[in-house]
């Protein structure tokens, strides 16, 4: 525990795992109360060909510009999308299969192509699989911070506005908001999300990192303001608890070990949470059969 604070690597690392846990707690929160978790793992995929992309045109592995190649392929993808379901007759699920199968397929056709090259400045794009935490320096810590700093302040600022449209975005509607350009600004909010997420735990496991810590925090309370508070917690803590477990495994890596530490959280959430949780409404059953039966006799 004392390495991970003091050591470098590992400092950056935690931090870098902390904060991603954090930031995409608080923002997945909205994708799952507008019901486009699906969207997330749509996203996430879609930005492989943008990282891709960025290097064959700028021949550089530098993280910054990587991710805006990530953000821009991950916007065009959610942009494409919404178009698909507001000008056609296809269902949500099938257009959001469509463009994952697409965006997804053109980059690992693009990273084939890399790999082949003779050259070895492409090696280690397929990193961005799967992710690679231990590769995190101070520099991608400044990039998090700069992608997911301006998708909070927006969501802050606007607070009232983004809680009207994710809960009822029809009588927001009647009220005269603009619900269309608030949904495009946050589906922005969710491709900063997933961006500063991909060298952590990779566009595989990205989505994960926006639903799983939301899903807890839903199950212990009905107030939006306490959920955000619980998923940013939740997810900080995953990633914290996550990559200590990963140090002590030799060769571990730490992107699945964080996503697995947040899916025992969101799975005990679901079980123990008061009210919601499986095992607290099977109680308060037999409290209540038990009630019956005795009140019968």
């Amino acid at each position: 525990m004392i390495e991970m604070l003091t050591d470098y690597t590992l400092r950056n690392v935690t931090l870098g795992a902390t904060l991603l846990g954090a930031i995409s707690g608080f923002l997945g929160c909205f994708a799952v109360l507008r019901r486009q978790a699906l969207l997330g793992d749509a996203m996430s995929h879609a930005a492989l060909p943008g990282i891709a992309l960025a290097f064959l045109l700028t021949g550089q592995r530098d993280p910054f510009i990587l991710l805006i190649g990530a953000a821009i392929a991950a916007a065009v993808a959610a942009l494409w999308l919404l178009a698909i379901v507001r000008t056609t007759p296809i269902k949500d699920d099938a257009a959001l299969a469509f463009v994952l199968a697409v965006f997804f397929g053109f980059g690992l056709v693009l990273l084939s192509y890399l790999q082949r090259q003779p050259t070895t400045a492409q090696a280690g794009l397929k990193s961005f699989l799967f992710g690679q935490a231990a590769a995190l320096v101070e520099r991608d810590l400044w990039a998090m911070l700069a992608l997911g700093g301006p998708a909070l302040a927006f969501v802050i600022i606007f607070w009232p506005h983004v809680k009207l449209i994710s809960f009822d975005p029809d009588f927001a509607r009647s009220l005269g908001l603009p619900v269309r350009r608030f949904e495009i600004l946050l589906t922005i909010v969710m491709v900063a999300a997933i961006v500063i997420g991909l060298q952590t735990v990779g566009v595989v496991l990205m989505s994960a990192m926006l639903v799983a810590p939301a899903v807890a925090a839903r199950q212990w309370t009905n107030r939006l303001e306490i959920m955000v508070v619980l998923a940013a917690g939740f997810g900080g803590l995953a990633a914290f608890v996550g990559t200590w477990l990963s140090g002590l495994g030799d060769g571990t890596a730490t992107g699945p070990v964080i996503v697995l530490t947040m899916s025992v959280i969101a799975i005990g959430s679901l079980l123990v949470a008061p009210e919601r949780g499986i095992v607290w409404r099977r109680w308060r059953m037999v409290q209540y059969r038990q009630s019956g039966s005795s009140a019968g006799e």
